[in-house]
């Protein structure tokens, strides 16, 4: 781990994907350099902002700003908020927008959002004109971690999240974390359950630093930089390892099985949210793993323990309305991406940082034990 950044001072994570390598770039202030960045990538492209009515107040004229100022013109197309605009329907929105704004293949695509813009936005700009360059500017700490980074773009089918997509990665992204200070608690905190995963999956270490500068990350502070730069490090080395997720790129999913069937359970919906989802999926996929012997009852606890402390829901009884039954768990964990030939694979761990892909899990163990978690309600 490198020590915690100094405020202020920008830091550059490289994805290593040989010609298609791009950086990101990390630091607080950073959305006013968007044009001078956009125009040294792509010199005279114009470029479409896509970007959504929460966002659009706060943030879309800075980046307009910005873009003018380097000589770039741009025009924006505006979605509504939340997962239900990661559908047919929006997409062929901002596809016939980018097409009608006259966008070429030699200009550019802005994401300016959460991971819903980043998806959709990146995914429109994959298949238009069969491929568009484009730049995410994420406004989320789950998008600055996770979703704007490794080229995974998709929208959701009415039997699951994101099963309909393309891997299409940016030229830049920009993660400036003062925008997060406009950021609401509770988007905070969801965004916060992927910083965790990123320590449970491979960086005990980091774990036992976010249990100890938690309110740190989420003041605001130095901790916060340093936070998202160690996250998207061991994102980016994933990603230049294993782009397609043919191998270690599926340790990023763990809790990602439970979470996506809970999140498509709630309808993609405020009830709750991606984040929140996760952070009861990985709480779930290390009691899982307890349950199965593979590591000690105290690091599932361990793990409930800090995900709770901040916030975060840690039970299928924290959801809104109730939890799902067992039946349509399963159903929605079947239509998973990672299912392959009908069997479940899961991400489970030997322990805190000790993540590993566990292939052909039988559905009866996992039913059995989802009942049970049911069964404690």
């Amino acid at each position: 781990m490198t020590a915690p950044l100094r405020p202020g001072d920008p830091t550059i994570v490289k994805v290593d994907l040989g010609e298609r390598a791009y950086d990101i770039v990390i630091g607080r202030g950073l959305l006013a350099s968007l044009g001078t960045r956009a125009r040294a990538l792509k010199p005279g492209a114009k470029a479409a902002i896509v970007c959504d009515e929460a966002v659009m107040p706060l943030h879309l004229a800075t980046a307009e700003a910005a873009l003018k100022s380097a000589g770039l013109t741009s025009t924006a197309i505006i979605v509504g908020q939340g997962e239900g605009s990661k559908a047919f329907a929006t997409l062929e929105r901002v596809c016939e927008g980018l097409i009608a704004a006259k966008v070429e293949r030699g200009d550019l695509v802005i994401a300016l959002g959460g991971g819903v813009v980043g998806d959709l936005a990146g995914f429109a700009a994959a298949i238009v004109r069969r491929g568009l360059d484009y730049i995410q500017v994420p406004t989320t700490l789950l998008a600055q971690v996770d979703s704007s980074v490794g080229g995974k773009t998709a929208i959701n089918s009415s039997l699951g999240k994101n099963l309909i997509g393309a891997f299409h990665q940016p030229i830049l992204v920009l993660a400036d974390t003062a925008i997060l200070d406009t950021l609401p608690a509770r988007q905070f905190r969801a965004g916060y359950a992927e910083l965790v995963k990123h320590g449970l999956l491979g960086d005990a270490a980091f774990f036992s630093w976010l249990e100890a500068n938690a309110k740190e990350v989420f003041a605001g502070t130095a901790a916060r930089e340093h936070a998202i730069a160690t996250s998207c490090r061991m994102k980016a080395d994933i990603v230049a390892r294993d782009e397609r997720e043919a191998g270690d790129r599926a340790l990023l999913n763990l809790g990602h099985t439970f979470g996506h069937a809970l999140e498509a359970a709630a309808g993609f919906s405020d009830r709750l949210l991606h984040g929140e989802a996760i952070a009861i999926g990985i709480t779930l996929a290390f009691a899982f793993s307890a349950k199965r012997g593979l590591l000690p009852q105290a690091d599932a606890e361990r793990v409930q323990r800090h995900l709770a402390a901040v916030g975060l829901p840690t039970h299928v009884s924290d959801i809104p309305g109730g939890p799902p039954g067992v039946d349509r768990l399963m159903e929605l964990m079947a239509q998973d991406k990672k299912v392959r030939r009908g069997k479940l694979i899961f991400i489970l761990a030997h322990g805190i940082g000790q993540a590993f892909v566990a292939p052909d899990v039988d559905p009866a163990e996992v039913r059995a034990f989802i009942a049970e978690k049911l069964a404690e309600l």
